[in-house]
């Protein structure tokens, strides 16, 4: 569908309109103590609720002694657990963690090792779709935006559902286990018809192994000749179970809760929370990393060079450069301050997999990015904490190196995190039963109403 309709000059007329008439004085949001995007203006988050799934830690417990808040290294923690604990502990017995993270998030503790196997085959035999439903639904209508081909998919399922508005605990954990089950599916699924109808490529569509994790059935259904080596299958885990669940208070997280609250369906739900997720602001965000790197290189003859690369970002600061918006994208984040736990640990192993497919290069203009950004940043902007890279800085990085197309960056994300969806479901329907209905501010006034021959 084009934008050139025969309205498209009154749509741009009446736009205009609409833009002046939506437009708010912003000193009234001091003057109203009105928290924009329900945020401080130091950053923290307005309380907006209780949750026990997971607890993200940027500062000291204790104030100074002038009441000022100490930042500290960046800790993630799920259901109690060090997130940086729970990866080493996999890694060091060579295991995949996305399944074991996945029980600790929905069911509160880790598992033990029957408990782990049990779950773990409930999952394969979960992951498959309606007779006729790649065919019929996936394959029809190909998008390049496969979070909006994901988001119909998912409300699609629905219809194959006798039981689709049942909110007792037992049916909702049933529809989340399903849908944690099949998201690579309809995803790679999704993809793959893109790529055959808008793009004219080969279509492939591969069945998902029920002996095999989500990392490794990914990568499977994803690469024509299903291969993949070990490390490509155990960084992609890794990027899973990080990308899985971060507090209640993320955009997508409190979309789950709000619209929960409403009473609706458990497809509802999860659409929504895509919907919230496809932003550019949230998990979008690893693809603009990946095209300023590219920028970049095409803009600085030498990447090593640390003057000219800091030259490149004092440009994009400046709004002199790249897409002109004057950010630095994966640097900074609205919570941690001096460090993003999981930047840290998605670092180390990044670093193998960049020396295994031989982008070492490659790497180091990262980390070179990594070390200056933090500085050009404080030179040229007013911040009230620190800026640190967080985990979007080298996700992007890490899909790139798997040969993931852009396509994907963001349902991959997606992926990890209907996990953290489905924990806050299940917790929002257990312990609230009100919507959650915030106030605003009116400050439209009164007016007299004229007739219509009269206007």
């Amino acid at each position: 569908m084009t934008m050139k309709t025969p309205f498209s000059y009154y749509i741009a007329e009446k736009a205009a309109i609409c833009e002046k008439n939506c437009r708010i004085d912003q000193k009234l949001y001091d003057e109203y103590g009105v928290k924009k995007g329900l945020r401080d203006k130091n950053g923290t988050g307005v309380l907006a609720g209780i949750t026990n799934i997971s607890h993200i830690q940027a500062y000291e417990d204790e104030p100074d002694e002038n009441g000022n808040r100490i930042p500290c290294e960046g800790k993630l923690l799920y259901r109690g657990y060090d997130v940086t604990r729970l990866v080493e502990g996999f890694v060091k017995e060579k295991r995949f963690g996305f399944e074991e993270t996945t029980y600790l998030l929905l069911f509160g503790r880790l598992p033990d090792r029957a408990e782990l196997k049990q779950f773990t085959n409930v999952l394969a035999q979960m992951r498959t779709l309606p007779t006729n439903f790649t065919r019929d639904v996936v394959l029809k209508a190909p998008s390049k935006d496969i979070m909006n081909t994901l988001s119909r998919s998912v409300l699609t399922l629905a219809a194959y559902d006798d039981d689709a508005s049942d909110l007792s605990m037992t049916n909702v954990l049933r529809q989340c286990l399903m849908l944690i089950s099949v998201f690579p599916m309809l995803t790679v699924y999704g993809y793959h018809a893109y790529n055959h109808y808008e793009c004219d490529e080969s279509l492939y569509i591969h069945r998902p192994d029920p002996e095999l994790g989500m990392a490794e059935n990914i990568l499977r259904m994803l690469r024509p000749d299903k291969k993949y080596t070990p490390l490509e299958a155990h960084v992609l885990d890794i990027a899973l179970v990080l990308h899985m669940e971060h507090g209640g208070g993320n955009n997508s997280s409190f979309t789950t809760h709000v619209v929960t609250s409403s009473g609706s369906d458990t497809y509802s739900v999860i659409a929504a929370a895509l919907s919230s997720l496809k932003g550019p602001k949230h998990g979008g965000a690893n693809i603009k990393v990946v095209e300023m790197m590219e920028d970049l290189k095409k803009n600085v003859k030498d990447t090593s060079n640390r003057e000219q690369v800091r030259a490149y970002l004092e440009k994009v600061v400046d709004k002199q450069a790249f897409d002109q918006k004057g950010l630095i994208y994966g640097m900074g984040h609205a919570v941690y301050s001096i460090s993003d736990p999981r930047a840290k640990v998605f670092k180390r192993f990044v670093e193998q997999l960049a020396a295994e497919k031989h982008h070492e290069e490659e790497y180091a203009m990262y980390t070179l990015v990594e070390e200056l950004a933090p500085e050009v940043i404080a030179e040229k902007r007013k911040i009230y904490k620190g800026v640190s890279a967080n985990v979007d800085f080298y996700s992007g990085l890490v899909y790139s190196l798997l040969d993931i197309p852009e396509e994907l960056y963001t349902p991959i994300f997606a992926m990890a995190r209907i996990v953290g969806w489905s924990a806050h479901r299940l917790e929002e329907l257990t312990n609230v039963d009100k919507i959650i209905r915030p106030a605003y501010r009116s400050i439209g006034g009164e007016k007299e109403y004229a007739e219509l021959a009269e206007r």
